[in-house]
């Protein structure tokens, strides 16, 4: 899930949202550097089963429509109730734009046999309230392959593009105050609430609102 951002002028940020999907693995994902080892790998052995699956990078473009629509099935198995119990509800046809958004990058978890996406997540290296960042928009994945590692390793892919974007200086994501198994996993990751991420506040005729989303970045450099 990802809030509304504002843009900010021509910068390294939108040169890398011009490269195609092959030139961002190359310059963001795949190269090493003494400071910015790369944990890129297009496979993942589960730990308990052993089984090899594939993962793949790919804009929205590139997403044929019965894997956008196996990734939007994702969100809404792990993800709807949050939705519904939140003032954002569960809109359909919203979730499907946004995930549409043609800066998206998409990271595929697929089956080794059926090839059936297992599991993903998406980011977007753009600007939040002037901050240059990679925003996580979603991270998702099927049961079998929860508590297997693999969503830190999906997370650490990031942090990787984070670092190789200067200038940029935060991974950042919004998380439902409701899901407090993702919330514990941020916090483990090292994402703290971002000084962005709405309080709760006095409205008019004694309305209090009280936000009931969180914003977390995890903080990969310096500022300049």
């Amino acid at each position: 899930m990802k809030r509304n951002r504002k843009r900010a002028p021509s910068s390294p940020i939108d040169l890398a949202n011009r490269k195609t999907d092959e030139q961002f693995v190359t310059d963001y994902l795949s190269s090493d550097t003494p400071t910015n080892p790369s944990l890129w790998t297009t496979k993942w052995t589960h730990p308990q089963t052993n089984d090899i699956y594939t993962l793949t990078l790919a804009s929205p473009a590139n997403l044929n429509p019965s894997d956008l629509q196996s990734c939007f099935a994702l969100i809404e198995e792990t993800s709807r109730s949050d939705y519904e119990n939140s003032a954002a509800k569960w809109r359909p046809s919203k979730k499907l734009k946004e995930m549409k958004s043609p800066e998206l990058r998409y990271i595929l978890v697929r089956h080794p046999t059926t090839l059936a996406i297992r599991g993903f997540t998406s980011l977007m290296p753009t600007y939040e309230e002037g901050q240059p960042v990679v925003y996580c928009y979603e991270i998702h994945l099927k049961d079998e392959l929860k508590g297997t590692g693999l969503a830190a390793l999906l997370m650490s892919f990031h942090t990787t593009v984070a670092k190789a974007i200067p200038p940029i200086t935060k991974v950042m994501l919004t998380c439902f105050l409701s899901n407090q198994r993702g919330l514990n996993f941020y916090k483990k990751l090292g994402f703290e609430t971002d000084d962005i991420s709405p309080v709760p506040r006095n409205l008019r005729f004694a309305k209090v609102f009280t936000p009931d989303y969180v914003i977390m970045s995890k903080r990969v450099r310096p500022d300049p």
